[in-house]
């Protein structure tokens, strides 16, 4: 039952910090609200005023300006930047091509922000609450690194495996040890990789002009897992799938797409159903947990009884990996001074303000070293605005210089980015900003803070600074994720696509990076289950929290109800490509005694490819449905 209550605590969690993003932001919902549309508000509300914003592409080049500033629906209340009134007003006609690249090297830099803040910042704070609350680590614990690889490399899974040689039950074992690799991928790792479409799609959901985002996205990168990222790693190391995990997970996330499919077929969303989504994915995970424990339940007393009196004799491969783990060599030590001396305050300030390590730098690739460049000002910014606790380290992550001025930067940070910076430049009776009396308050806190500690120490409070850093990554990736919708919501405009083919081509490859280098990234270590896991592990969460999530925020503004309005043809097809692809899956993993080939893996990727071709065909308006 600990994993049904990590997924309560970090979901409600969630919650409160989306709750407050959107009543502070609730003001640029139109009128209209409760009705969700993936181009207009409900109907019912008069439209006379309003245009389509992607007829602006039809005006003259001198009449375009005046169009977007002026007409309602092309209007970016959320935000820092106009991204229409840019391309219309600033650039001229000729230069659009010119304007539309440097909107796609930003929407690209976006989502790198987005991959960045999910692993260094967002997933460790998460690690480090669920310590401080004293949540069972068989659930919360995680391989994956603040930068994203296993911690340990494959010696260190492998150790894990083995038990450090010990099974339970031996004498020096632990009394229990960690549950199985598909929990890990169905909880902490879909927490990590779905942060991103998470707040993607509330976003998207917050504004009925951009909600065809939302379900494009959430169904794209849906069917995306499913066939790309299954089939490669397929291609990648063929393997046999575990046959109970994979039935439970794949008849779950069939059930969780039928869920949605009735909310689209119904039209609308109500209180119950919105709660019924986050209620079946905590049924999801309690199903996991209570599965995984009595499967090594059940492992652990066979083990116990055919336990043999006599040591038994390591094959060739376990002696080659206890001999690797034995024989290994720490070549940090080398690099560690001669003679140890404590590090001045300036000095422990600017290694952690340095988010480049010199000797990784010189061991890395070419093009590790290229993306390393395009990372630095962005970790850089994270690390003076986000703190970050490490309950695995010794110090726990305690840097007090830095972390003193993260109790000035951090809560003015947040102050400027509620509603876009609107509260921050607030003036309270006319006569001092907002964001002075944050900072004047903070500064103050920073100088207790500094001369009642040392640098040596962390003081008891420092568990405070997780979820200071938790929130402050929440609302680093909220902001980036509205930039997201807005620069997406404007390429739809230009090119008059529609918000649904968007969703489930742009935002879902970009929010889906995370999964294909972390799932991949496994396969190649030799781990193909664990990946396979988090495929649907992390979809199923995505889709289940993020429609739950998004309706549920929309009801609490005083909405009886959520209505949907599906973008044509299109939003069908994506949904029944999704359902298409499960059960062929549910249907030829069995036969196939679920050994997972390269030629399924093809086939799958041959499915996507045709998915694509359909879509864009259906979007462009070959494909249509005759009226009678």
């Amino acid at each position: 039952m600990a994993g049904g209550l990590l997924n309560v605590s970090w979901v409600l969690c969630l919650l409160c910090v989306l709750q407050m993003v959107e009543t502070v932001s609730g003001a640029r919902a139109p009128s209209s609200g409760s009705h969700i549309s993936s181009q207009f508000p409900a109907s019912g509300v008069s439209q006379t005023s309003v245009v389509d914003c992607r007829e602006v592409c039809g005006l003259n080049a001198s009449d375009r300006c005046a169009f977007v500033r002026t007409n309602p629906d092309c209007r970016s209340d959320g935000g820092y930047l106009d991204y229409l009134e840019g391309i219309f007003c600033h650039f001229p006609a000729r230069l659009l091509p010119l304007a539309i690249t440097l909107y796609a090297f930003w929407l690209v830099y976006l989502f790198l922000i987005l991959g960045v803040t999910a692993a260094k910042f967002f997933c460790p704070n998460l690690s480090a609450i669920s310590t401080t609350l004293k949540l069972s680590h068989n659930v919360a614990v995680s391989f994956w690194s603040s930068s994203g690889t296993l911690e340990g490399g494959p010696e260190g899974v492998r150790a894990w495996e083995m038990g450090d040689g010990l099974w339970p039950g031996q004498p020096g074992a632990p009394a229990l040890r960690p549950l199985d690799m598909s929990l890990h991928g169905v909880t902490f790792l879909a927490f990590g990789n779905g942060a991103p479409d998470i707040f993607s799609a509330l976003v998207a959901f917050s504004d009925p002009r951009t909600a065809g985002l939302a379900f494009g996205a959430l169904f794209g990168a849906g069917v995306l897992v499913t066939t790309v990222v299954a089939g490669g790693i397929a291609i990648l190391r063929p393997f046999t799938a575990a046959s109970r995990p994979f039935l439970r997970d794949i008849v779950f996330y069939m059930a969780a797409v039928l869920l949605i499919f009735t909310a689209l077929y119904r039209g609308r969303v109500t209180l119950a159903w919105a709660l019924g989504y986050l209620g079946f994915y905590m049924f999801y995970v309690v199903t996991v947990v209570l599965c995984t424990w009595i499967y090594q339940w059940q492992r652990r007393r066979s083990l116990v009884c055919s336990m043999p009196a006599t040591p038994e004799i390591l094959s060739d491969s376990e002696e080659e990996r206890v001999s690797s783990n034995t024989n290994s060599y720490d070549y940090g030590e080398e690099y560690r001074p001669l003679l140890l001396y404590p590090e001045t305050t300036a000095q422990i300030l600017v290694q952690a303000l340095n988010p480049l390590d010199y000797r990784k730098w010189r061991t890395k690739p070419v093009y590790w070293r290229v993306l390393k460049v395009f990372k630095l000002p962005v970790e850089f910014l994270l690390l003076l605005t986000v703190p970050v606790m490490d309950p695995d380290k010794e110090d726990r992550n305690w840097k007090r210089p830095l972390n003193c001025l993260h109790l000035v930067i951090s809560p003015l940070f947040l102050t400027l980015t509620l509603q876009s910076g609107a509260y921050g430049v607030y003036e309270i009776g006319g006569l001092f900003p907002v964001w002075a009396v944050v900072m004047i308050a903070g500064t103050a806190l920073a100088a207790v803070t500094f001369f009642a500690t040392s640098n040596s120490e962390p003081p008891r409070f420092h568990w405070l600074f997780a979820f200071l850093g938790f929130l402050t990554s929440a609302l680093w990736i909220n902001a980036a994720a509205t930039e997201v919708v807005n620069i997406l919501r404007s390429l739809g405009v230009v090119f008059r696509l529609s918000n649904t083919v968007l969703g489930l081509t742009l935002l879902a490859w970009g929010n889906s990076i995370g999964d294909v280098f972390s799932d991949f990234t496994l396969a190649r270590q030799g781990y193909p289950r664990m990946a396979f896991s988090a495929c649907f592990g992390g979809i199923i969460f995505n889709v289940l929290v993020g429609v739950g999530l998004g309706c549920l925020l929309q009801i609490s503004r005083a909405h009886m109800e959520v209505k949907l309005e599906p973008d044509g043809l299109l939003v069908w097809i994506l949904a029944g490509t999704l359902g298409l692809s499960l059960v062929c899956s549910l249907v030829l993993v069995p036969l196939q005694c679920f050994q997972l080939s390269r030629v399924y893996g093809c086939c799958l990727l041959l499915l996507y490819l045709t998915f694509l071709v359909v879509a864009l065909l259906t979007e462009f308006g070959v494909i249509h449905l005759k009226t009678v």
